[in-house]
């Protein structure tokens, strides 16, 4: 890999220069087995440890397909959706990819006994397949996960509904967390060129997604003055949500965990702050088996407290069973709960009264389509939202780093250097990434 690295390391290298670069018969990835799918059996959801699934080892570079790109990946990061395959919850992967294996010669290439991970990149362009016109070798890119074959009417208004949409690297193989990445090109939008790296690599997956669950007509629809509730406000998603909302003139109301995570969101330029831990909600009993509607009607009374009596417009749904029946019942008559995700469980229950009688929406959002990630992805390039990364790791150490999300001890996302031999490297645009130093490094060090 070295003369792929010196090649983008270079001020001089052209586009001719990557397409004549020999690509490796092998190249370094993140991996998990189909014959360890059980090795996790019997154990509760907590106790499963990414380190222990998660291989980082030699693996064949697969046939480029027409219309797929192979990418030199410089930097990753960790979304739910690698932790969920490296703890084989709620189903094994290897299903994904062996459905996607019946389809076509093409498709087979991605049902093997490993699953290359990742969702997210940043990194060079080394090689295109027949048809690409777009992008060529040399281009600085990076990827949103979106997957679609588009050979039916289903995804042509909407390319999150096509029969054959996936997400990268966890429904395909050959993800972003690895030194080589394939994607189909229409996964490719230029690299922000003010951020380094990991940085560009960080925001993909969660960013996207939060654009169409709060912003797209897809999702919440927001608009200026709504008032909008986010739960884990300083995280991977909440921490765009919190951001979108504020750029668009809505107002925040931020749910955290703790007083550093309410700092964070208030440096975002969040004021309406509620820390769950100190006011102490406990909206199931100790079994968790039953909700308690008085803390759901304490947590509306908090909220009309914190924005001078008007409820919630949209509901940033994303942690799932645990504050489903709350996030219905605090929304306005007419309001919206769009809701993805699920991390503390998929099961939701609440009161229907709530919803039914007043009028309420519940929105289900998936990724993003072609154009909603396009959006976003401008959004970051024109310094309008910027990365929550707040800690980088290396390939090596993916275990650890899927760990830290699995257990949440981390803040905003965790970055993961694949071919990036350091952190810091990447940027053109000094004199942009100057006017947003302090934005782009809010979430390091906490």
């Amino acid at each position: 890999m070295q003369n792929i690295l010196d090649a983008i390391s270079s001020d001089s290298a052209t586009s001719e220069d990557f397409a004549s670069l020999t690509l490796p018969e092998s190249y370094r990835a993140a991996f998990v087995k189909k014959d360890e799918v059980d090795m996790f059996e019997g154990l509760a959801t907590r106790e499963k440890d990414p380190r222990r699934s998660l291989h980082v080892d030699e693996v064949p570079l697969p046939e480029l397909g027409p219309g797929e790109a192979f990418v030199a990946v410089m930097a990753s990061a960790i979304n739910y959706n690698t932790v969920w395959t490296s703890i084989f919850e709620p189903v094994s992967t290897f299903g994904f990819l062996e459905r996607y294996g019946r389809g076509s010669e093409l498709t087979k290439r991605h049902d093997l006994p490993y699953h290359v991970v990742g969702s997210d990149l940043s990194g060079v362009v080394l090689k295109v397949g027949a048809g690409v016109t777009r992008w060529k070798p040399g281009d600085r890119v990076v990827a949103h996960c979106l997957s679609v074959e588009l050979e039916g009417p289903d995804g042509h208004n909407d390319t999150m509904l096509d029969t054959e949409q996936r997400i990268w690297g966890f429904e395909t193989n050959f993800g972003g967390l690895a030194d080589v990445a394939m994607v189909k090109a229409n996964q490719l939008m230029p690299k922000p060129e003010h951020l380094t790296w990991e940085e560009a690599a960080s925001p993909g997956l969660v960013n996207c997604t939060a654009y169409r669950q709060l912003v797209s007509t897809n999702g919440g629809n927001m608009k200026q003055g709504d008032n909008v509730l986010i739960w884990g406000a300083s995280g991977g998603l909440g921490g765009f949500a919190t951001q979108y909302a504020l750029n668009g003139g809505a107002t925040p109301v931020c749910v955290v965990s703790n007083e550093e995570k309410a700092t964070i969101a208030r440096s975002m330029g969040a004021e309406l702050i509620i820390n769950r831990s100190e006011e102490g909600y406990q909206f199931w009993n100790d079994e968790g088996t039953e909700q308690d509607p008085r803390e759901w009607k304490r947590f509306g009374a908090r909220i009309r407290e914190l924005t001078g009596g008007e409820d919630i417009d949209i509901v940033f749904e994303h942690p799932g069973r645990e504050t489903f029946g709350a996030s219905v019942f605090v929304t306005r008559k007419g309001g919206t709960i769009t809701t993805c995700a699920s991390t503390t469980g998929y099961m939701h229950e609440y009161d229907n009264r709530y919803l039914w009688m007043n009028l309420k929406r519940i929105i289900s959002s998936h990724f993003a389509n072609y154009r909603e990630s396009w959006e976003a992805n401008r959004l970051i390039a024109k310094g309008k939202i910027h990365p929550t990364l707040s800690r980088t790791y290396t390939l090596d150490e993916v275990g650890q780093a899927s760990l830290d999300v699995h257990q949440n001890t981390h803040q905003g996302k965790v970055g993961v250097l694949c071919l990036a031999p350091e952190e810091g490297l990447g940027v053109l645009d000094h004199e942009m990434r100057a006017r947003h130093e302090s934005a782009i490094n809010r979430f390091r060090g906490v």
